[in-house]
């Protein structure tokens, strides 16, 4: 039998290839025609050879528009750039000219929370015709609408100091133009750029003027009269070299951080080796023992309700495939632990699946079931981490909290409303990895999207919902249900087609790209490469020293904020 993990790898790769092709490889051609390179060439000629890419969001909005918008028409993600962690927003021009969606707005805004969030250089490489017009009322107003990309830009510049580089390497119009204003630097190349609030023609129609791109607004233009731009540079190659050549001369990561010097103190007394990509880790517990490709597919079982051994699980992607449990004995469902990976030290909480024996005298519990006394024990476990300055990684696999007149006697809703002030008011870096189950208020506990992880992912498997679909028909159309049967009749039709219906709008919507298209996980990972993209996250995290608190915290200096 093909294990579900397998398939559904299968499914999601498939999709990413495609969506990775961006407006196709006519569209490409076109670019090289004139001198330009695709998003994803620009991206991989600026990082470092043969290092990892972390992309942020590429099945955003993959299934809407009909498909016309693939990764919404922005690359966005973390790469290495002289061994040193920087966040990427690349448009991409073979998808409407790179214009503006609505979700090409989320997914800068995200990029720009990780980049202030861990406080590691952002780097913009522009190519984008503006707003998408006709999906105009999704991008230009609102809170969260493309002034509040303008806004961080700002936030950054004038208080974090989170060093912003804008290459402008085709065009950058209307308000768009403010993106590269906004930062530090900006790059320009001979021949086929071009920045401006209005294009020749918006200019022909305001004010009759007749005018060339180049002239109103290339590189010469901006370097040589307006000084608007800083360098103008012959071609793309040059400018992808010139940009490295600036993130290499940016000094290293110093800010102490809105606690200011002895939070500074403890966190180099214990990651000071740890913080940038080319730290002294211990290779030696990094080369934890790895099993076959093939073999971590079948780690969950076929059937998502299955129980299985999270113990196995953690074991592919800890160091030595160790963990130090803490309190091990008591409220078994919940795994928390000390760990490495690749060095790094990280406080590990994870949903243990099955029936789980208690102590003697006790029934068992449920896995993958939050009970009063399991959320004692890991709100008390995340006080332990944040005092000790040790990042967690929650691992979920969880369906919510224990119901019943017991779990309510005993205080389930006070132990659980610790557990979530705990996990949202720590300050060390959040990473999530969702690998099966996200139901209820579970998933808000183990650090679900609305209490800024750093970074959150999913294996393919990934199941996010307030409920599963079964439970959802049950609380819909359960009596009706009943009572048809109590009288040995089948559901009327209606019934009937209502409850299809529901379970496969659920099954749909329960599936990790829905998720993925909508931005609740920042990406899909595949379990051979967990290991790998867990330490990125977990080292461009680092390089904030803290705290790690919402989308960004302002420095201490600037008034008491804590």
């Amino acid at each position: 039998m093909t294990s579900r993990l397998r398939e559904l790898s299968v499914q999601v790769r498939e999709l990413e290839d495609k969506l990775r092709r961006g407006g196709g490889p006519e569209k490409i051609a076109k670019l090289h025609s004139q001198g330009k390179l695709s998003a994803r060439e620009r991206i991989e000629k600026l990082c470092d050879r043969d290092s990892r890419f972390l992309e942020v969001g590429l099945l955003v909005a993959y299934d809407q528009y009909d498909g016309q918008a693939p990764a919404a028409g922005v690359v966005t993600g973390v790469g290495i750039v002289h061994h040193r962690e920087v966040v990427i927003v690349a448009n991409d021009a073979t998808v409407k000219a790179g214009s503006w969606w609505p979700e090409t707005i989320k997914k800068i805004l995200r990029a720009q929370e990780i980049a202030m969030r861990c406080r590691v250089p952002i780097i913009y490489l522009v190519d984008s015709a503006g707003v998408n017009l006709p999906y105009q009322g999704g991008v230009f107003p609102g809170q969260y609408g493309a002034a509040r990309i303008f806004y961080y830009n700002s936030i950054m510049r004038r208080y974090l100091r989170i060093p912003q580089i804008a290459a402008v390497m085709g065009q950058c119009v209307a308000g768009g133009a403010y993106l590269p204003a906004l930062s530090d630097v900006i790059l320009m190349v001979k021949g086929t750029s071009f920045m401006g609030l209005g294009g020749p023609n918006l200019v022909k129609g305001a004010t009759g003027e007749t005018i060339d791109g180049e002239t109103l607004g290339g590189a010469s233009t901006h370097t040589a009269i307006s000084g608007v731009a800083h360098y103008a540079v012959d071609d793309e190659d040059e400018c992808l070299s010139k940009l490295r050549d600036l993130v290499h001369r940016l000094p290293a990561q110093e800010t102490p951080g809105v606690m200011g010097d002895v939070y500074a103190a403890r966190f180099d007394s214990q990651f000071g080796e740890q913080r940038h990509s080319k730290a002294k880790a211990s290779h030696d517990e990094a080369a934890a023992k790895k099993s076959e490709a093939d073999d971590l597919y079948d780690l969950l079982p076929s059937d998502h309700r299955m129980s299985y051994d999270m113990h196995d699980l953690l074991r592919t992607i800890l160091d030595g495939g160790k963990i130090d449990e803490f309190q091990k004995d008591i409220a078994k469902e919940m795994i928390c632990g000390d760990a490495t990976i690749e060095g790094i030290n990280v406080g590990v909480i994870a949903n243990q699946r099955g029936l789980v024996k208690g102590r003697p005298g006790e029934k068992p519990r449920f896995g993958g079931i939050v009970y009063a006394e399991s959320a004692e024990k890991v709100a008390y476990f995340i006080d332990r981490c944040d005092k000790q300055k040790m990042p967690l990684l929650f691992v979920q696999d969880v369906s919510g909290f224990m119901v019943g007149p017991e779990a309510e006697h005993e205080g389930i809703i006070r132990a659980g409303a610790r557990f979530v002030e705990a996990m949202a008011t720590t300050l060390v870096p959040k990473i999530v990895l969702t690998v099966n189950h996200a139901s209820g208020a579970g998933y808000y506990a183990m650090a679900g999207q609305g209490f800024d992880p750093d970074f959150i992912f999913s294996w393919p498997t990934g199941r996010m919902a307030v409920m599963e679909g079964e439970s959802a028909v049950q609380a819909v159309h359960g009596p009706t249900l009943d009572a048809a049967k109590k009288q040995g009749q089948e559901p009327a039709p209606e019934v009937s087609a209502a409850v299809d219906a529901m379970r496969a709008e659920y099954e749909n919507q329960l599936d990790a790209r829905y998720a993925a298209a909508r931005g609740f996980v920042d990406a899909i990972v595949y379990p051979e490469d967990t290991r790998d993209v867990l330490a990125m996250a977990l080292r461009t995290s680092l390089q904030n020293r803290g705290p790690h608190l919402g989308p960004f915290v302002l420095p201490a200096h600037l008034g008491d904020t804590l």
